[in-house]
Order: C-alpha cells, then structure tokens, then sequence
C-alpha cells in the first residue's frame, strides 16, 4: 500500500492541537445536480442504510436518486439564503465562535470544521490540519445523541483517511453529550427566550431525527438518550409529562421507524382540541433542512389544516452564546491533559485551582 506523503518536517518545530466540529453535510447549491452528488454520497453509506450494496445500490441509482434529487433540490431551495446553505452556514459560525470562547479561556488551539458528506469533507480538513502541524486532534461531532447513522460514520470517515497515512495524529473523538449539563442548559435558555417572548404552549413537542426500529433492537443508544435529554430538559424547564411530548421526524422508507412519528402526532393533538404548541429539534444544533423546511413548514401545516391555530417553531441553538459555551465546555473537557495553554496561562490555571483547592481545605478544617 502506498500512502500518502507526509509534509516536510522541521525539527523542533512545536507541536499543535486541533478541535474538528463535524457536522452532517449539505449539498453545495440547491439544484438537483448539486442534490444529487449530495444523496448519493449520504446514500452509499453503508452506516445510514443498512441494506446489501447488491440490493440497494439498484434502487439508489435507479429509482432514489432520479426522483428524488429534484424535489428534495425544491425543497432545499425554499430555507436557502443568500449567503448559502443554513446548515453549513451556523456551523461555520459556531466554529468561528468556538475558536474565540476557547482561547478566551487560555487553550492555543486550531478549530476548524468538516462535513461527513459534502464540503468540506473530512479528508479535506484533516489534510489541512496536518499540514498546519496539528499532531493531537480532538473530533467534535455535532450530534448530541449517539448514533451508528451519524457519529459512528463520522468514526470510520476519521479512521479510513488515516488508513492511506504514516505519521498518524493523536485522536480523541466525542461520542455524545446527550445528558451534559452545559447542553441541557441551553437548550433550557433557549426555550425560556422564546416563552418570555411568546407564552407558553399547551404542549412542548421535542422531536428528534428518526432512525428505523430495528436499530434499537440491534443495540443502539440513540432512542434512550434522546428520552434522557427530553427528561432532563423538561425537568429544568419544570414541566410535567403530561405538558411535553418527544417525537421522531424524517422517515424515510417503508420499514418501521422509532415512533411516534413528528407529522401525524402533532395532527393527532390538533385533532383532540389542542390550540397551540412549540416544536423543537433539540438532537439538532444547527438549522438545517429537517427543522427549517420539514418541521416549521411541513409539520406545522399539518398541526394548522387538523384545526390547531397557534404553531410556534422554537429554532436550533445555531450561535445562541449558552450554546458556544456549552460547546466550549465539552471541547474543554475532552482537551484535558493535552498541552494547550501557554505557559503563563498554565500558571494562572494552576494557581487558581491551588487556590480553590486551599480555600476547601480551610473550610472543611473550620467544620471540623
């Protein structure tokens, strides 16, 4: 096997840390050739569709991506913005930001971000990073809920483009933060900015990304950790059971998906006289495609044409600052132990834990 030549090196030079923020991906521009190129590639995943490449590639080439690349191209066109795709845009910025809020707090790290389908890709920012001398790299996925459709693909994405190379970096990979109390947090800063603004719901629907069925049964975590994050999140917000509801959008397919499903439970709470409520996507940390389109023109017809009258859609965090903070926070901890501060930001950092540690030792011997 021949791999991949390795940039020149110089002796001495200082090794670099990197933080990669992976997100879904996007297609370039919202036409059916860019939609296409775009399916086919989030498609052929074998982690997103669990079905013999024999079987499946037939019914992708031949039915899936013809058909489909155009309406979902219409569909794309209608949340587009003029500096582009949404999702690519937030994710930017949170990267952006998230470079700023972690070297506020003394870490010299690079950030960068990557998409696992589309541009830029993983190969391509890894590339760039080891170009830039980065030998320890911390691989942040945008997802809070583990699943093997989504941060399992960004894995292998990461582990095959080292396959074709020699000098391997140090890697450390996020696997969820479902449950992590900064996340919860804001999510929870997020939904009282919209209630302070608004009011207050009937009930407060969480829908997340469905996955099919068999997944759960197979032995995967994401059904039970997005109820966890549903749980927490409606206990911070101080709501009963009775006032929230979690639900699983995007089917795709006719096998059985995690239900209930988004669409026909929001008609059904229409349908039993429920006037008004708030949807929100809290597995997503970006406004995409599936909150923007699917969810606050799509489900939100539903709700309105079954006789409910009030639908208000509660957006992502997207660049919300409790957010950045948040993701701040998870970088932080999973940096731990690699050498990212200067020397003198070090000493403040272990001064001040010295401190702490100092003042606790003085109470506690008060106590005693």
């Amino acid at each position: 096997m021949a791999f991949r030549k390795e940039p020149s090196y110089t002796h001495g030079s200082a090794q670099q840390t990197a933080v990669l923020l992976v997100n879904l991906g996007t297609p370039d521009e919202p036409t059916p050739a860019a939609v296409r190129r775009y399916l086919k590639e989030f498609l052929s995943d074998p982690r997103v569709v669990e079905i013999p490449k024999a079987v499946w590639a037939p019914i992708l080439h031949g039915v899936i991506l013809p058909f489909r690349s155009s309406k979902s191209a219409a569909k794309y066109a209608s949340i587009w913005e003029s500096d582009g795709s949404p999702l690519k845009l937030h994710t930017e910025r949170q990267a952006t930001l998230l470079r700023g809020y972690i070297g506020e707090r003394g870490h010299q790290v690079h950030v960068a971000y990557a998409m696992r389908y589309g541009s830029p890709s993983i190969p391509q920012v890894l590339q760039q990073l080891q170009e830039q001398r980065c030998t320890r790299i911390l691989v942040l996925p945008a997802y809070p809920q583990y699943a093997g459709s989504t941060t399992a693909s960004v894995y292998d994405a990461v582990f095959q483009h080292y396959a074709g190379q020699r000098n391997v970096p140090e890697l450390r990979m996020v696997k969820h933060y479902h449950d992590h109390e900064a996340y919860i947090d804001a999510l929870r800063h997020s939904v009282l900015a919209h209630w302070d603004m608004h009011g207050r719901p009937e009930k407060l629907v969480m829908s997340f990304h469905g996955v099919p069925k068999r997944t759960l049964d197979l032995g995967d975590p994401y059904h039970c950790e997005c109820h966890k994050t549903a749980r927490l999140l409606a206990t911070q917000l101080g709501l009963a059971e009775d006032r929230y509801l979690v639900t699983f959008q995007s089917r795709f397919g006719k096998a059985e998906w995690l239900q209930p499903y988004t669409a026909p439970s929001v008609r059904k709470l229409a349908e039993q006289g429920v006037k008004r409520i708030d949807v929100m996507c809290p597995g997503f940390v970006a406004d995409c495609l599936e909150t923007l389109e699917e969810v606050d023109m799509e489900v939100r017809q539903e709700f309105l044409m079954a006789g409910g009258r009030e639908f208000h859609y509660i957006p992502c965090l997207n660049e919300n600052p409790a957010w950045i903070h948040a993701l701040t926070d998870i970088a932080e901890e999973h940096l731990l132990g690699w050498p990212t501060m200067s020397n003198g930001a070090a000493r403040e950092v272990r001064e001040r834990d010295l401190a702490i540690s100092r003042k606790r030792a003085q109470e506690l011997g008060a106590k005693q």
